[in-house]
């Protein structure tokens, strides 16, 4: 309703850099889709000849996936769906849903969120994540590299209190494959290496 308030599910870069005014952010976690890095991107962090991986909801049935809710003011809430459409729709390979949002004070939301389109070209479906370490270690995109993304994504649950143990391999795996041993960290306090915009996951 244009009267009322819009809350966002964000589980990746939208956590940290919305990119618009929030009114109010506070833990959630949404049910029937896992978080994964289950999607090609061809803009933001890879190219059409060298493309990276980035997240997505996948669909499960028995699955879910904690992350930020975020409310929007009534009066911005058309502003900002258009913005984020832009944002997030750039390629079709998110559908735009609004699905039950549980906050960590009992309170459910009916939030828009945007989960993969299992029939779009650029759903990678499962793979091991020695395969998702292969790519995301050396794809870049237009925003920056495949890496920063991972890392911004990982240290943000992380500071939330609800990190995601199998993000946190990954990007173990990922720093191993640059060949640090694992104890690189990104230099930026939102987890990008310089001149990198973690904005925008495609």
């Amino acid at each position: 309703m244009a009267d009322q308030d819009m809350w966002v599910f964000a589980y990746g870069s939208l956590m940290w850099k919305p990119g618009f005014e929030v009114a109010e952010r506070m833990r959630g976690r949404i049910s029937g889709y896992a978080r994964s890095f289950c999607m090609w991107s061809i803009h933001h962090r890879g190219t059409e000849a060298d493309p990276g991986l980035v997240l997505a909801l996948d669909p499960s049935a028995d699955g879910h996936c904690d992350g930020v809710a975020l409310r929007v003011r009534a009066d911005r809430a058309g502003e900002v769906l258009a913005y984020l459409r832009e944002r997030e729709l750039i390629s079709s390979a998110y559908v735009e849903t609004r699905a039950p949002v549980v906050l960590e004070d009992g309170r459910v939301v009916d939030a828009v969120a945007y989960v993969m389109d299992r029939a779009h070209e650029q759903y990678t479906g499962a793979r091991p994540l020695e395969r998702q370490a292969e790519v995301i270690a050396s794809a870049v995109g237009g925003m920056g590299r495949n890496d920063a993304y991972l890392y911004a994504t990982v240290a943000h649950l992380n500071e939330m209190g609800c990190g995601d143990p199998t993000l946190s391999a990954l990007a173990d795996l990922v720093r191993a494959r640059n060949g640090d041993g694992g104890t690189r960290r990104p230099i930026n306090s939102d987890g990008s290496a310089p001149n990198d915009d973690v904005n925008g996951p495609v």
